[in-house]
């Protein structure tokens, strides 16, 4: 089914402008036929934030912003969904164009600006489907017209916190002005203090895991002092990165010149770094979800060794379709064979990335 999809499909949506292709693919989702998830290795298994994942490969937020197929993309393989960026009211975004194909790179740059259906939107379709089984997370971020955004933080985990598996904070996308000045110390550690209050209030018999999505961009002794306040605030996990305002060396495509955060393929080095960095810097306080140019098995495992126990990927399905889910879980279950399990492999080379020349 799955190749038949990338055959057939694929070809006919490279060819749309690419948010019209994204719409299209997920009406498409919306019209799947419900069918029982294919029962993953036990291999690939894993645990991490009090939650029971079974395999690690996730789709990052951004694909299903509105929360419309959470169950078709589990259906599809993977091992978790995060939704969103969920803002409280709806917004519109960025003006259109705001998503483009970098074919020669195998990237993507998108400046959406969180375009969102809003709250209420997102919590009758979670609410619909809260009993089915699978890990669905929630990314949320604060509207663009918010004075007090740390309001708009504390108001979807409130409100979601019911249907939502676990929490992604998201300070760090690049397209919303202003946003990424959270990540700054002082207003980190009140964010996060507000944000676990309310999670507190909203379900004091079940903790629901609260994670914070970083930037790839961040100089390292402002990653010092976010992982000291993540720590200090002892989140659940951290996910790492966003994509980058970065534009490394060797680009060609001419959509590189479009402002807005790049993803795919050239966003490996600067975010397996930089998720290498961080689990150093955490020293075991709690897991990592690994995000950034995932697009082959060994850019996975690559991951995992840098410190992930968690990935997550999205931009590379573009290029290499819906097939690659299955070609990394394959190619993770060859690498373990019968003896190796995977968190033993998680940052066993950590420290050796954290040594190599900065990547350009």
């Amino acid at each position: 089914m799955i190749g038949l999809f990338d055959r057939l499909a694929r070809p006919l949506l490279r060819a749309l402008d690419p948010e019209d292709a994204h719409g299209l693919t997920v009406r498409a989702l919306k019209l799947t036929p419900r069918s029982h998830v294919a029962v993953d290795d036990p291999r690939l298994a894993v645990r991490a934030f009090g939650l029971d994942f079974p395999n690690p490969i996730g789709i990052a937020a951004g694909f299903d912003k509105h929360a419309e197929v959470p169950d078709a993309l589990l259906r599809l393989g993977f091992g978790f969904v995060e939704v969103g960026t969920i803002t409280p009211r709806p917004q519109p975004g960025n003006p259109r164009p705001r998503l483009f194909r970098l074919e020669a790179d195998e990237a993507v740059i998108n400046r959406f600006g969180f375009n969102s259906e809003g709250a209420v939107a997102a919590l009758a379709r979670l609410r619909a489907r809260v009993r089915r089984p699978g890990v669905v997370g929630v990314n949320i971020g604060a509207n663009k017209e918010t004075a007090d955004r740390g309001a708009d933080y504390v108001r979807l985990v409130e409100m979601l916190a019911p249907v939502a598996s676990y929490f992604t904070v998201n300070v760090s996308s690049p397209n919303t002005p202003g946003l990424r000045n959270l990540q700054e110390a002082a207003a980190l550690d009140d964010l996060l203090a507000r944000v676990l209050a309310a999670r507190e209030r909203a379900l004091p018999l079940r903790a629901v895991p609260v994670l914070l999505k970083i930037a790839p961009d961040l100089t390292l002794s402002e990653l010092d002092e976010v992982v000291a306040v993540a720590r200090r605030r002892r989140v659940d996990g951290m996910i790492v990165g966003n994509t980058t305002i970065s534009r490394p060396n060797g680009l060609t495509d001419a959509a590189a010149r479009q402002t807005g955060g790049l993803s795919g393929k050239p966003l490996f080095p600067l975010a397996t770094r930089m998720l290498a960095e961080t689990f150093v810097r955490v020293e075991g306080a709690f897991p990592l979800i690994g995000v950034g140019g995932i697009d082959s098995p060994a850019a996975a495992l690559a991951k995992f060794r840098a410190g992930a126990s968690l990935v997550q990927l999205y931009s590379a399905l573009i290029y290499r379709g819906l097939g690659l889910i299955g070609d990394i879980k394959a190619g993770l279950l060859q690498t373990l064979g019968r003896a190796v399990t995977l968190g033993r492999l998680v940052g066993t080379d950590a420290a050796e990335i954290t040594a190599e020349k900065w990547p350009e």
